[in-house]
Order: C-alpha cells, then structure tokens, then sequence
C-alpha cells in the first residue's frame, strides 16, 4: 500500500505551496511547520524567508494566509507575534486521516524502497566468561534497532562478534587436556540447562586460573598451547569448539529468558576474521596506512595523544607478531563491507570504547574499506547504575549476574501482575510476570537515550504509574478489555462528528506515529519510540477519564471512540513490538 500522508505533511505542503505563491523569488520553502500548545501546529518559518527577501514578516505571512488552500483539512488559521501563523485542523481532516491510517497494515509508517543493508554488531558476551549486567544494554539495544531498521525497508544482517579467541583459550585447554574429563557433565544425548553449562565453565576457569597463577611450568605449557590454537593444531581446536559450544547453550538461555530470538549463523566471533588478519595488516602496511614502530605494526593519529603529549597509535600488530582487537575489527570491517555489501555498520558498544572505535574507523577510511558510501556508526552506551547513582555491583561488591537480574524482576512483575489479576491462572501470572518483568528491563533501558547513564531501579521499573513498560501494557490491556465487552459495537470512523480536546490531542498524536519511526531509524534512536508510546498511553488515560466510551451520547459516538481505542491498540502493540516488549492481551 502507498505511504499514508500524515496530517502534518499535508497542512505543511499547503503552507509551502502558499509561501512559494507569495515570494516565487524563493523557490521551494521549508515552512518549519511545528506542533504547538497554541493551535494545532504553528509555521515558523516566515521569519528566516521575510529576513531574507527583506520583508515586513506579519505581512508576508498575511499574504501567505490569504493565499493559503485551507481544503477540507485547515479549519483556522491566525497570524501570531512577529509572523507566526498558527494553525488548526478541523475535525474531520483527523478523523479522515486516522482512517487511512487504520486501513494501512503499516500504520502509515513509511517503507524506504531504496534503503541499503546495514549490518549490526549487538550482544557480544565472553565464551566461558558469565553474562552480567554490562551485556544488558548491547543486546536490547541492538535488538531494537534491528527491528525498527528492518520495519522502515533496511536489510539488516545481525552480527554477535562474541570473544571467543585469545591468551585465556590456552589456559582452559591446556588445563582440559590435564585433566580430560572435567567437561563432561552429561551422558548420551542429554543436554545441560543453560545454568549447568555456565557452572560447568565458571569451576573450569577458577580452576585453571588458580594453576595458571601458581603453577610456572603450567603456564608455560598453556602459553605455548595458544601458540597451537593459532596454528590450528587439531586436538586443541577441538577442545576449543567444545568451550564455545558450552558457551552458547548458556548464552541462548540468557538471550531466551531476555525474549531475543539469537540464530547460529548471527554469531560470528572473533575467531570469524583469523584468516584474513595477515592480509589486512598487508594490506594496511603495502598502503602506508599503518607503519612499523619498534617491531609493532602502527596507525598513528595527530588528534589523539596519551598523557606524555605523544601520539595514541592504533596498534594493528603487536611485535611479537600477535595481534591485538585492531587486527580483527578492521578485517569484520572488511568482510562485511566486502562480503556482506554493507552500506551502514552499526556498533552498539559500550561509550568507553569510544577512543578504540575512533581509531578503527579512521584506519579504514584511510584504508579506503569506509567511504562516502559506507559509513560506520558507534551506537555507544551508557553505564547501569544502582540506586545511588553508582555503577550496579552486589553487595559484596561484585558485578551482578544478568541472569539474577532477570529473574527478579519477573518475579517483582508476578507480585504486581498477581496482586492485580482478577481472572488469570496461576500459568497465566507466571506467563504475564515474565513479559511484563523482561518487558521493565527492556523499557527502561530503551527509554534512556542510549548514550546516557541510567539507574536500575526494579521497584520504580514494575510500577503502574509513571514512564514504565507496565504503565503502556495496562493502557493496552485497558483497551482490549473495552474492545471485549463492547458487544455488538464495532470500531467505525465518524469524520461528521466533533471530537473533544482530549480526542483531537489523541488523535494528533496517533497521527504523528510514521514520522516518529522513521526519525527513530535514521537517527537510531529507540529511547524516541519509547517516549511517543508513554505520550500516547498517556493521552489515552485522559481520554478514558474524560470521554465514555461504550456509554458514549450516541451510537455513532460508541463506534468513532471505539475506532480512536483500536487505533491506540494497534499503535501501542506495533511500537512495544519494534522495542522488543510484549503486550498482553489482559492483565
């Protein structure tokens, strides 16, 4: 189906249409049409235009009035302060709208046809190291995302560049080949819980580590053992395959208890890019892009100097010819520019790794891998904090598990889904504690722009009132429970009918929904869908408070209320959904 014009794009075409008739001399005018708590919108930019045809800006915009095809959608429209022209709609024109709206299984969310394939690099947890609450924000973000790119037209290609190559690999295997049967924990064909697999390595790792520390011959062995995993000596690869296989049985059940759907083919770990990281230091080395300094292979930047005042290198290769997360950034960059045809890389990583990023991407533009065509973004984030503002840890000081924090919170959700059910199962509960419980974390994350800090708070997370996933899902339960009980009335638009402040205030806002998403995806910016959808849940509630809906004056009412009710359901639903949050159908 064709994009649907929103209201806003058709009042705007109009005042642009009736600025060009005024000052031709112009050409094609932006009008910076805005919505305003004076009217519906106001057009600003008769200002800038007046300042630069040297004009009297009341009485261009006097000329713009008269000019103006008001057709069926402006109802009124005033000259206000220095030139302003502020605008109201009429009823019906947002009715008519909402229609269109309504018929579109889109919501009117525009499909961009040409948009080019972007790659997303998310959710990126250390085979044989637990999960905790610093993974939180780099898989629901990146979750999101997808989700809202692939929605507005993108190919996305989801990439988990996971830790999976490096000195501790030696450790475990050379400790595993010493004491060749601490791994097994099951017989046959029976597979360990995603808790069985991470206990199983967590003791592996302690144990290796105590030897490693205390036992000189011991380490000299493992060291010598990564020297055979980067030769790809058989018997050690094997044993490695076997802790990055232990690994994702416990990595999929955090991602399952998380709600994020992770597929086999996504994760591609560090150890994806060894084959090409002789070529790309070749490559970066043939160029002049990257120059030997004291044996190391070096980028160096004029911008970034350390404390002594000298230049920060990028330090591809190291010089005893190991190579360091520069080697294998630069060659993903490679393989996925190259390989995938990627035209937009995203990263979502945490802030502080801003200054390593910087540099890789420099490097690649220099290395011509980046272009005017291809560009690379770090969607960096922010720190999750504890209650008093300090970075989240235990109370022996230690970080917490992801795991623990997921399973509190949906238990926290049972409790304030329990104490508010009035015909729910105890299955029920349990089912509707779990996608309210995920669906806190998630908002609350996803409703802090990403590049800020934010406080991890479950009891302000799991409350009704306020900006809470909870709040939204109960609006949407709200309705649905409306849509049930409303018998033979069927949602209709009544365009003829006069709608209330509060109906046109909803109505606006439901028509403001596709221009939201596509900025959300262009500027990826979750935390905007977010603070749409808590403005409309809380249109909604003064909408419900204000207007009856099935004991409406009339039968025609009944129905155009109903349609405003479904529209918001859909709306709510569409929107949670690209966040990554359920919304149940009761609560």
């Amino acid at each position: 189906m064709a994009s649907v014009p929103s209201l806003a794009s058709s009042v705007e075409q109009r005042v642009s249409d009736a600025l060009a008739s005024a000052l031709p001399e112009a050409g094609a005018a932006d009008p910076l049409l805005r919505r305003s708590d004076r009217a519906d919108f106001q057009a600003n930019g008769i200002l800038a235009l007046a300042k630069k045809a040297k004009a009297n800006p009341r009485e261009l915009a006097a000329t713009v009035l008269e000019g103006l095809d008001k057709g069926g959608v402006i109802k009124d429209v005033e000259v206000s302060g220095p030139g302003f022209l502020n605008i109201t709609v009429s009823d019906e024109a947002i009715i008519n709208t909402l229609a269109a709206r309504a018929a579109d299984d889109r919501l009117g969310v525009p499909l961009n046809e040409s948009a080019g394939t972007t790659v997303i690099d998310y959710a990126q947890p250390n085979v044989a190291k637990e999960m905790h609450v610093g993974h939180l924000r780099s898989a629901v973000i990146g979750a999101a995302m997808v989700e809202i790119l692939e929605f507005t037209g993108e190919k996305v290609i989801r990439r988990h560049h996971i830790g999976d190559w490096g000195t501790q690999f030696g450790m475990l295997i050379q400790y595993l080949l010493e004491h060749p049967h601490e791994l097994d924990h099951k017989g046959g064909d029976e597979e360990a819980s995603g808790e069985e697999a991470m206990s199983n390595l967590n003791r592996l790792y302690k144990a290796s580590r105590a030897l490693f520390d205390s036992d000189e011959e011991f380490k000299t062995r493992a060291r010598a053992r990564v020297v055979d995993l980067q030769a790809g000596d058989p018997r050690t690869l094997e044993l490695w395959q076997r802790f990055v296989d232990e690994s994702k049985i416990y990595f999929y059940s955090v991602f399952d208890k998380l709600d994020m759907d992770i597929q086999d083919p996504d994760v591609v770990g560090e150890s994806g890019y060894n084959d090409m990281l002789v070529e790309t230091c070749k490559l970066l080395e043939e160029s002049g892009v990257a120059v030997r300094s004291n044996g190391a292979l070096c980028v160096f930047f004029d911008e970034y100097k350390g404390p002594d005042g000298n230049p920060t290198p990028l330090i591809v290769q190291k010089s005893d010819g190991g190579f360091g997360y520069a080697a294998t950034d630069l060659s993903a960059i490679r393989n996925r520019v190259t390989d995938l045809a990627a035209t937009s890389l995203i990263y979502v990583v945490d802030a502080r790794q801003a200054l390593h990023f910087k540099m890789v991407f420099e490097t690649a533009r220099r290395a011509g891998w980046l272009n005017d065509d291809v560009k690379a973004v770090q969607l960096a984030f922010g720190t999750v904090l504890g209650k008093d503002g300090k970075p989240f840890k235990t109370r022996e000081g230690e970080t917490v598990r992801l795991v623990d924090l997921l399973d509190e919170a949906v238990e926290r959700a049972a409790a304030v889904v329990r104490e508010k059910a009035q015909d729910l199962t105890e299955e029920e509960i349990a089912e509707r504690g779990a996608q309210v419980g995920i669906g806190a974390v998630k908002y609350a994350d996803l409703s802090t722009s990403a590049s800020r800090d934010y406080k991890f708070d479950l009891d302000q997370m799991v409350s009704l009132t306020g900006d809470t996933s909870v709040y939204l899902q109960y609006a949407y339960a709200r309705i649905q429970s409306i849509l049930r009980k409303a018998g033979e009335a069927r949602p209709a638009a009544h365009p003829e009918l006069e709608l209330t402040a509060s109906e046109r205030a909803l109505g606006l806002h439901l028509d403001g929904f596709g221009a939201l998403v596509a900025e959300a995806a262009q500027e990826y910016a979750p935390h905007k869908l977010a603070a749409y959808l808590y403005q409309l849940a809380s249109l909604y509630t003064t909408f419900y408070a204000e207007c009856p809906v099935l004991k409406a004056d009339t039968p025609e009412q009944v129905e155009n209320r109903l349609f405003l009710c479904d529209l918001t359901a859909r709306t709510l639903n569409k929107g949670m959904a690209l966040l990554g949050i359920r919304t149940p159908e009761k609560l």
